[in-house]
């Protein structure tokens, strides 16, 4: 049996999906009841679970349990601000009683998903991030103390690897696309629409598209469907163990990422011009890029869906609205 903790949230409906398609028993858990209907249409178990009570986890299986399956955690992206105490609560006392429900109910695997922040001090020099390479965190902004606490699970999920024999794998998620999220998130709290969802929307509507700043700036897009990818070939592996970098490992330009989505979305016949404005600030940090070597060499790590085919994938799953809880959670603005 494979327990998703953190179901009904982005990552966790496809994994469930990718899971349940691959014939597997699956046991998901969320901290809303938003996907409930959805699971007992297609019949999966479920439970609602709060990851900082001890006593939700009594709620879930107690045997043969094959992996756990970690996405639940709070993200900047959706703290409207003042929630450092809740970063301990969630992201380290709950991933702490995971462990502790995986010591007591002899999980053979714990599967953590931690942040690319970590090396966001080794954005922007112009060569793949490896595993090997330092924590170089930025000690300001919205994401600081929840990249501190997100290091120290990391290091937490090791410690029960090697003193309980749980095999601990963490992985490295540069940020994840889809349809779903990146529509409206929070930065330094307050509501904000990325540039990634501005682009689609102006480019469906047929409108100019403006590039700020240096359009050769590329960065690494990993999409959710290569993300459930390595979920399941990890949870296979007889010997996957520790950090792993999971993401496309070739960077997208800024030019490339417009002229794309353009290409994608824009309805035939009234193609978005692009301007481009130099002269304009651009976001701190934009680039950067991961070295995915190792996921490939100890469990076969694959990326089936390199920019085009995700944009192509997104459009889709536009049309199939498979998961519309995504989407209501998602509204900010």
């Amino acid at each position: 049996m494979i327990i998703v903790i953190g179901g009904s949230g982005f990552i966790g409906s496809y994994l469930v999906d990718g899971l349940l398609a691959e014939g597997r028993e699956v046991f998901a858990t969320g901290n809303s009841n938003l996907n409930h209907e959805y699971y007992a249409a297609k019949g999966i178990r479920c439970a609602q679970v709060d990851i900082t009570k001890q006593q939700d986890f009594e709620r879930l299986p107690k045997e043969n349990i094959d992996a756990v399956i970690l996405l639940a955690g709070l993200m900047p992206a959706n703290d409207p601000g003042g929630a450092q105490q809740r970063y301990v609560d969630v992201n380290m006392t709950g991933t702490l009683n995971v462990l502790e429900y995986c010591r007591l109910n002899k999980a053979k695997k714990i599967i953590f998903a931690s942040s690319h922040n970590d090396v966001a001090g080794l954005w922007g020099r112009n060569r793949p991030i490896t595993e090997e390479d330092p924590c170089t965190i930025i000690y300001t902004g919205d994401h600081a103390v929840y990249v501190v606490i997100k290091i120290a699970a990391v290091k937490l999920v090791e410690h029960y690897h090697q003193k309980h024999g749980i095999t601990g794998i963490s992985f490295r998620l540069a940020n994840v696309y889809g349809y779903g999220p990146h529509t409206e998130i929070y930065v330094n709290g307050k509501p904000w629409v990325p540039g990634f969802t501005t682009f689609i929307r102006k480019a469906m509507a047929g409108d100019t598209i403006e590039i700020w700043g240096d359009r050769s700036k590329g960065r690494d897009f990993v999409y959710v469907q290569d993300v459930v990818g390595a979920f399941i070939k990890a949870i296979d592996s007889g010997t996957a163990h520790g950090l792993y970098n999971i993401a496309s490992g070739v960077s997208t330009s800024l030019d490339e990422e417009v002229q794309s989505i353009i290409e994608v979305f824009s309805p035939p016949g009234h193609r978005s011009a692009i301007r481009y404005r130099p002269d304009m600030p651009e976001k701190p940090n934009y680039s950067y890029l991961y070295d995915i070597n190792k996921a490939r060499r100890d469990f076969n790590y694959e990326v089936r869906y390199p920019f085009m085919r995700m944009l192509q994938d997104i459009k889709q799953e536009m049309i199939r609205q498979r998961f519309p809880h995504l989407i209501r959670r998602e509204k900010k603005v």
